[in-house]
């Protein structure tokens, strides 16, 4: 009992602190059970036992002892327990969130503290980051005394985007989370995309003895609360049917139920669901009418089980407290995780932007009626945790929470596990590097020019804004840049070279290759500007591109950059100033992205409008824009149209500014005050083109 104790407290204390995971929620839960077990056999907690402790944060801050006791949930992998505990009483069903409690109280209509929450009793005072939190609202519609407690949580898309960025890698969404509040920088806590969750409302002035009127009180006070749905009769058959409903939910099968044995599942970058066609044999592949994935919205914010509450919340509040459990305060179910013994084939190493991530490929095993052959492990201290080997080691895997392929036990390790000493892409040495918050060792590229490294860019380059190659995603582009295809932007459009291959690889088809090679053949006409744009020059955005294709041609802009020895030629350009230049010159000068260029060059078309303005309806005037626009398709339509006229569009309001448009005309934003205090015009769309439009 000591010795799990020791091990689980380790665990806990890694989980809740932003550093590297000690074991998986799948091991914690079995070593969590067996000492219960233990406890119930010789009737004995040990005083430092978490069945009767709650888990803290250690958040660096002021600490706060909280008004209500924020107290953990006893927990069930069985619904008949929940069935029994409902007791015939109408209750509701929610995600239980996988992220960090937050308790955020508010007074007379204002936010007056956030506390995380801590031991459960005393927690840290984190307002100062409020406002780097999404969901948690500054102010309220309402005079009175609110305490209300949510899970700060980061959806999958925000934490493998912040993966694909970062010099170091979190294990998971909930790591990441309870990382981000330990930093003392507002705005890279901001970058984080956390989002706050409310999922009960502690207290309020006003008197709710429903659950559901609570959640309906929120929700009118501005707040989106954590999805649910009630049970009025809780039987067996209707508590596992909900169950049974909110898991394939979970898994993104609610807008495709027929998901059968033999298909591929994961949840991709975006938080998206790829189901693929049968993997049994070729001829089944190519008799499909399934000719691409299909992607099915799946939930994209990390849950570790469901949680029910009565909805009689005086029936709830009169439950005694067992050891850090209220009684009557709620349970949470978490699922029984399906595992599978299957042998290691290979490591693949995957290389993404700042890090080259190990990857687990394995004997094909059937998990929650799908097909599983690849898991991530992430970064080289999982790795060594798990102690992974060479090819043949005996491995168990299960699928977290329905959804995630993970390697969660090495029953036999065959050799040792072979770190790549040269990047798999570029062939350049790699390095280790241990981060100090986390302790976490990653593999990475020593070049910098690692095409792999430069995936933000490709992404930018395709972009619609870019030059626009329809249906090459992010990740599509990682996996080109992986297998060598693609090292350079001129790559892109040689990728019918591998159409064959491209037909029989997982995710394609050959309708899909037809609609990429089109969508390619498409893009190699563009116009001067988005090629501009998508070169990803520093400093260098849609703006400036404009105003620097308003002097010259592309093609004289790019001579005179690459001829001059005055890195502000550009800099008497009204907008571009000697910074921007200076920018643009230094990387048409630098002697690889002169290669890059050429090599792109010879691939394109480039058309380029007309530099001289069509009109002088705005001629001298300076316009902001902000709001929705109603007859315009969008607003760079709008600031499209406003600078042919001979007119500036700006992205804050000033002195300079002559005019700011939106149609929100009496709305109370920023924007709008700041143009009263200047007595600016504020005109809706419509004033607008009356004014400035024929």
């Amino acid at each position: 009992m000591q010795s799990l104790i020791s091990k689980l407290n380790a665990a806990s204390d890694a989980y809740y602190n932003g550093q590297a995971e000690l074991m998986s929620d799948h091991e914690w839960d079995a070593a969590f059970d067996e000492l219960k077990r233990l406890e119930e056999a010789t009737g004995t907690i040990l005083p430092n036992s978490p069945t009767a402790n709650v888990s803290a944060d250690n958040v660096a801050g002021t600490k706060e002892e909280h008004e209500f006791a924020t107290l953990s949930l006893a927990k069930t992998k069985k619904p008949e327990e929940l069935v029994k505990w409902a007791e015939g009483r109408p209750i509701w069903l929610s995600w239980k969130l996988d992220g960090l409690t937050l308790v955020a109280t508010y007074d007379n209509g204002r936010l007056t503290k956030v506390v995380t929450r801590g031991n459960g009793h005393i927690g840290t005072n984190i307002t100062h980051l409020s406002k780097a939190i999404d969901g948690i609202l500054p102010t309220i519609n309402n005079t009175g005394h609110i305490v209300i407690r949510g899970e700060a949580v980061i959806s999958y898309t925000d934490f493998n985007q912040f993966n694909l960025e970062s010099e170091e890698e979190y294990a998971n969404p909930r790591n990441l989370a309870s990382g981000s509040l330990t930093l003392k920088d507002i705005n890279e806590v901001k970058a984080r995309h956390l989002r706050w969750i409310p999922f009960t409302l502690v207290y309020s002035d006003e008197e709710h003895t429903s659950w559901g009127e609570q959640m309906q009180f929120l929700e009118k006070l501005g707040f989106k609360t954590v999805d649910h749905e009630e049970i009025s009769n809780p039987t067996l058959d209707n508590i596992e049917s909900v169950i049974d409903k909110w898991t394939r939910r979970l898994q993104g099968e609610k807008a495709y139920p027929n998901l059968s044995k033999g298909r591929n599942a994961a949840v991709d970058s975006e938080g998206l669901l790829l189901l693929d066609t049968p993997t049994a044999n070729e001829q089944t592949r190519k008799s499909s009418s399934l000719e691409k994935p299909e992607r099915v919205s799946a939930f994209d914010y990390p849950v570790d089980g469901l949680v029910i509450c009565y909805d009689d919340t005086e029936f709830a509040a009169s439950g005694s407290v067992t050891g850090h459990h209220a009684t009557r305060g709620g349970y949470a179910f978490k699922w029984q995780d399906e595992s599978a013994e299957t042998k290691l084939e290979y490591i693949e190493w995957s290389c993404a932007a700042s890090t080259i991530s190990p990857v687990a490929v394995f004997k094909p095993v059937e998990l929650e009626g799908t097909t599983v052959k690849r898991a991530s492990l992430c970064n080289i201290s999982e790795c060594e945790r798990l102690g992974i080997g060479d090819k043949g080691t005996k491995i168990s895997v299960i699928k977290a929470n329905k959804i995630i392929p993970k390697v969660i036990n090495v029953t036999e390790r065959l050799g040792v596990l072979t770190i790549p000493e040269t990047c798999p892409v570029c062939k350049a040495q790699t390095v280790i590097t241990e981060s100090e918050s986390s302790n976490t060792k990653t593999l990475h590229c020593t070049n910098e020019y690692c095409p792999a490294k430069q995936l933000k860019k490709f992404a930018r380059f395709v972009s619609k804004e870019g030059v626009n190659i329809d249906g090459l995603s992010e990740q599509t582009v990682q996996k080109f840049i992986n297998l060598g295809w693609v090292s350079e932007y001129a790559d892109l459009f040689h990728l019918n070279e591998h159409a064959n291959e491209l037909r029989v690889m997982e995710g394609f088809g050959d309708k899909s290759v037809k609609k990429l090679l089109d969508s390619i053949a498409k893009a190699r006409t563009v116009e001067a500007r988005r090629l501009l744009f998508a070169l990803n020059i520093p400093l260098v955005g849609q703006d400036v591109c404009t105003r620097l294709l308003s002097s010259q041609p592309l093609e004289e802009l790019i001579s005179t950059a690459r001829t001059t020895d005055d890195s502000t030629v550009f800099s008497s350009i009204d907008g571009i100033g000697p910074e921007k230049s200076s920018s643009f010159v230094k990387w048409m000068q630098d002697e690889n992205n002169k290669k890059v260029l050429d090599n792109l060059l010879s691939e394109l078309t480039i058309t380029q409008t007309s530099k001289e303005s069509q009109g002088a309806r705005c001629e001298g005037l300076t316009f902001v824009v902000t709001g929705d626009v109603h007859h315009y398709k969008n607003r760079n339509e709008l600031k499209a149209y406003i600078e042919s006229q001979g007119g500036k569009v700006t992205g804050s309001v000033s002195k300079s500014t002559n005019y700011l448009i939106n149609n929100d005309v009496n709305s109370t934003s920023g924007k709008n005050k700041k143009a009263q205090q200047l007595n600016i015009p504020i005109i809706s769309e419509d004033q607008f083109i009356e004014r400035f439009s024929s």
